[in-house]
C-alpha cells in the first residue's frame, strides 16, 4: 500500500489531502522485474564497474531504468509464464501514444523482459538492444471501450516472432 500526498490542482490553496492506492498485480510485477535487472544486470552500455543501473521514477515514460555512471536508460517488461526460459511470442508493451511519437521521430529503448514463473523463484532476463528493435514489432492494441474506466486509452503489444526465428534475443540470466 502507498501513501500520496495529493493536492487539488483547480483550487491551489485548498489543504492537501492524502490519498492512499494499492499497486495491482501488474504493476507489483512490473517493480518485482525492475528491481530484479538494476540488482542483476550491468550497464550494457558502458560496463563500467561504477555503472550500477537504478530505478526511475514510477511512470516515466519509455523508460524505467538509468546506469548512474553513462546515462544509459533501458525499459522493463514482465510476462508470467510456466517455463520462463521459453521465450514468447509477444509480450505486453505500455501507451501506444508516447512509443508511437518516439518510434517517428527514430527514438527506440533498449528492452530488459523478464520472465518467471509465478512463485517468482524460476526467472530468466533477455535483452534486445535498440539495433534489433523495428516499428513492425510494436503493434497497437484497439482502444479501450467503455465502460473501462480509462476508455480509449490505447496499449501496444511487443511481436518478438521474428527476433525468436533469427535468434537475436539475448538470454542474460
Amino acid at each position: 500500500m502507498k501513501t500520496v500526498l495529493c493536492c487539488d490542482l483547480q483550487q491551489p490553496y485548498r489543504e492537501t489531502q492524502f490519498v492512499t492506492s494499492m499497486a495491482n498485480k501488474r504493476q507489483t510485477n512490473g517493480d518485482w522485474a525492475e528491481k530484479l535487472v538494476a540488482k542483476m544486470c550491468m550497464c550494457p552500455k558502458c560496463k563500467h564497474p561504477s555503472g550500477k543501473l537504478r530505478k526511475l521514477i514510477a511512470n516515466f515514460q519509455c523508460a524505467d531504468l538509468v546506469c548512474n555512471f553513462c546515462g544509459y536508460v533501458a525499459q522493463v517488461k514482465f510476462k508470467e509464464q510456466s517455463n520462463p526460459n521459453n521465450i514468447p511470442n509477444t509480450i505486453a508493451g505500455a501507451a501506444w501514444g508516447p512509443q508511437q511519437a518516439r518510434m517517428q521521430a527514430g527514438i527506440y529503448t533498449p528492452l530488459f523482459f523478464v520472465s518467471a514463473d509465478k512463485s517468482k523463484r524460476n526467472y530468466a532476463i533477455f535483452y534486445i538492444p535498440v539495433d534489433y528493435q523495428t516499428k513492425a514489432m510494436f503493434v497497437p492494441r484497439p482502444p479501450l471501450q467503455p465502460p473501462a474506466q480509462r476508455a480509449g486509452w490505447q496499449g501496444f503489444k511487443i511481436d518478438l516472432k521474428d527476433l525468436k526465428a533469427q535468434g537475436i534475443i539475448q538470454q542474460l540470466v
